[in-house]
């Protein structure tokens, strides 16, 4: 399948290293929020985007592959005259982002890679949510979705961020959301770890149900060379959402040591 020209938000200093955001599956770049203002401040251009079949972005039938995901990422780069930029990916973002690290790492400044898997099973799994969110829209699994997201502690404390992250989930297309459903249904990048050589930063969530510490991050982190792991407390699935200041903190580490 050919790229498409996905929706971007960029923002920041026109001069500024670029620092390209990728959603998880059933969000938009919108959850990306609380990263922008802390790394525009530091002289960063940021460049958020929707996921194809996501937000604003052009919703092809699916299924989509990963090589769809990744060469949008590209187009985006040459649509904006991008020679290399820092990647932050979570979830699905993530899995974009190791696919550009094992296949175009000329493109990139950094990995940082957010709450996600190599392997993310079972494949039964995935082709029964494209199947549902097919029949019955993604209204269907926006209230288990951020179920995974957010802690029920912060849920409890943020009632209208859980209802906000819940009409994030149910506003999706139902197709673009199914396509990408099958993309992590026929991914496996556990063979692409070694090959990635951009400096990279593996962020779990210590209370992520859906991709674990143990042992997605950690199977990342010590299949990529040299990358370095972190584990962020009171964290679930959307950890940069629930937890943005340590996230952003460790972001803007890994990105500043690479200027």
């Amino acid at each position: 399948m050919s790229s498409v020209r996905v929706h971007r938000v960029v923002e920041g200093p026109a001069a500024g290293p670029v620092v390209v955001f990728s959603n998880s599956i059933g969000s938009d770049h919108r959850m990306w929020e609380p990263q922008v203002a802390p790394l525009t401040e530091r002289g960063f251009r940021v460049v958020r985007y929707d996921t194809r079949g996501h937000g604003s972005s052009p919703v092809p039938p699916g299924p989509y592959d990963l090589a769809d995901l990744g060469g949008d990422v590209l187009g985006l780069l040459d649509d904006l005259g991008v020679e290399r930029a820092h990647f932050v990916g979570l979830s699905l973002g993530g899995m974009t982002g190791m696919w550009l690290g094992a296949n175009a790492a000329e493109r990139l400044s950094s990995l940082t890679l957010c709450c996600t898997s190599a392997l993310l099973g079972p494949p039964e799994m995935w082709a029964d949510r494209a199947r549902l969110v097919r029949a019955e829209g993604t209204g269907a699994v926006a209230e288990a979705t951020v179920g995974r997201w957010v802690t029920p502690g912060y849920a409890q404390a943020h009632p209208d961020q859980a209802a906000y992250l819940r009409e994030m989930v149910a506003s999706q297309p139902d197709e673009g959301y199914a396509g990408c459903c099958e993309v992590i249904e026929r991914m496996d990048l556990t063979g692409d770890l070694p090959k990635i050589s951009v400096p990279t930063l593996v962020i779990a969530g210590a209370d992520d149900p859906s991709t674990p510490a143990e042992p997605h991050a950690r199977v990342i982190a010590e299949g990529i060379p040299g990358a370095r792991l972190e584990v962020v407390a009171s964290a679930a699935h959307l950890g940069s959402y629930e937890q943005p200041g340590e996230f952003t903190r460790l972001i803007l580490e890994r990105i500043t040591e690479e200027q």
